[in-house]
């Protein structure tokens, strides 16, 4: 590695996935001669990994465009992610902006900073989205206790609201090979748990030869991961119910490293919604995958997503997905609201839903995820669990995680940090975290 005597700094939006992008991308720069430093610093370039997800995404760019001029007006201003593919030349128009980069430019980056210099017109580098049909292996590791480590990129299903298709490409999977090597790699920087990431996870295998049939499945992946030794946790991020096989559940309970946490994307609790969204499952499907999930393990942890306002949601039917929701056994609700996108099949549909009913909506499922959340956290009072201690002091409380993604605090200790212990589960405090004790010994260790 030589040295530029250059300085980089990364601001990045969105999912887990982009998190592992971001840090594949700083790994190469780095590798280039770069020298990290702080989004809030003076920087000679500045990175900013961009998401499409929310209606937000123009706004939120921007703002981050002048917070990086605002610590370097000279600074050299680069975008890539998800917003970058959809809207190249909108970005482009943007002040301050000085390269954008699509789906698989960024990942070359180091390749198109030859000239920092600052010019009045932005520079664009992007594909046409069918050119995003090989893979790039990418995983985080700028937090100490936990890694994300992508397995999958691209979607191949077509739901009427999405552009991550647009905005990603074809489905495609890294072989099982590198995603071992990669784990091992992770763990070899002291990382205790792994995060498994992608934009169709479930979907994993295909593509990973670069052809379209699957040569592995994510059950066969899996399988494999839970033999690295040396990574005491793997999480599974989201996975879509219909691929959330029976299997897979079934593995996940006898596993010794896979903990006892689902995040099973819904969208809507009526059918006739998730028939328009052009979801592959019914409600039916789902309910049972929840049930399955609790039969197996009584103190999983089973967190949602789910869409408000989407176009012909009427009261009746949102009422539906309410009811639905509030009669499954979950643990948490990730609660969006439509908005409309371009180039995607909702925006004809009709049934508009007004702003402030979705905003009204949004603000129900909200008090309900709250609601669901605490009760999953009571259930679990009394219990000894396995907790990994991370490394920030708030107030003088350490917090860290249980298998089943409990949040618990204790008085903060350095020799805590990025440790796992067993604790009991004392009682939910005004802040809605559980206060643990010492458990007096390993060996009474019980999930109930």
């Amino acid at each position: 590695m030589f040295s530029t005597n250059k300085t980089v700094a990364f601001h990045t939006l969105g999912c887990k996935l982009n998190f592992s992008e971001t840090s594949t991308i700083a790994r190469n720069l780095l590798d280039n001669g770069y020298e990290r430093v702080e989004f809030s610093e003076p920087s000679d370039v500045y990175v900013i990994n961009t998401c499409s997800v929310t209606a937000n995404a123009d706004k939120e760019c921007r703002s981050i465009v002048k917070k990086a001029l605002k610590s370097n007006p000279a600074g050299f201003v680069v975008v890539v992610g998800c917003y970058a593919q959809l809207k190249p030349y909108e970005i482009a128009e943007m002040e301050g902006v000085d390269l954008v980069l699509g789906a698989t430019e960024k990942f070359n980056i180091a390749d198109y900073l030859e000239d920092l210099n600052k010019d009045n017109q932005a520079i664009v580098h992007s594909c046409e989205i069918e050119e995003a049909d090989f893979y790039v292996g990418s995983y985080s590791i700028g937090d100490r206790t936990r890694a994300f480590l992508k397995v999958q990129d691209g979607c191949d299903y077509k739901c009427t609201y999405c552009t991550i298709p647009l905005a990603r490409g074809i489905s495609r999977s890294d072989t099982v090979e590198n995603v071992l090597k990669n784990s091992r790699e992770i763990a070899e920087k002291g990382i205790k748990e792994i995060v498994l990431t992608g934009v169709n996870i479930g979907d994993y295998g295909k593509g990973e030869f670069g052809n379209k049939k699957h040569e592995h499945t994510f059950l066969e992946l899996i399988q494999e991961l839970d033999q690295v030794e040396s990574i005491e946790r793997f999480r599974i991020s989201s996975i879509e119910p219909n691929l959330l096989r029976n299997e897979i559940i079934e593995f996940v309970s006898q596993s010794q490293r896979f903990v006892p946490h689902f995040h099973i994307p819904l969208q809507s609790g009526s059918d006739e919604i998730l028939k328009k969204m052009r979801r592959r499952y019914l409600t039916k499907l789902y309910r049972g995958r929840i049930e399955k999930v609790r039969s197996l393990m009584p103190h999983a942890c089973i967190g949602v997503d789910v869409i408000v306002g989407f176009p012909g949601e009427t009261e009746e039917l949102f009422l539906e997905t309410y009811n639905f929701l509030n009669s499954l056994p979950i643990s948490y609700l990730h609660v969006f609201t439509y908005s409309e996108r371009d180039n995607t099949e909702a925006t004809e549909f009709e049934g508009i839903v007004p702003q402030h009913i979705r905003k009204k909506r949004n603000t129900m499922l909200r008090i309900l995820s709250e609601k669901k959340r605490i009760a999953f956290y009571q259930s679990q009072l009394g219990t000894t669990q396995k907790v990994l201690w991370e490394s920030e002091n708030k107030n003088g409380k350490i917090h860290g995680f249980t298998e089943n993604y409990v949040k618990v605090e204790t008085d903060f200790d350095e020799n805590l940090i990025n440790q796992t212990e067993y604790v009991d589960l004392v009682m939910l405090n005004s802040a809605g975290i559980v206060e643990v004790s010492k458990s007096p010994a390993e060996l009474s260790y019980s999930i109930s």
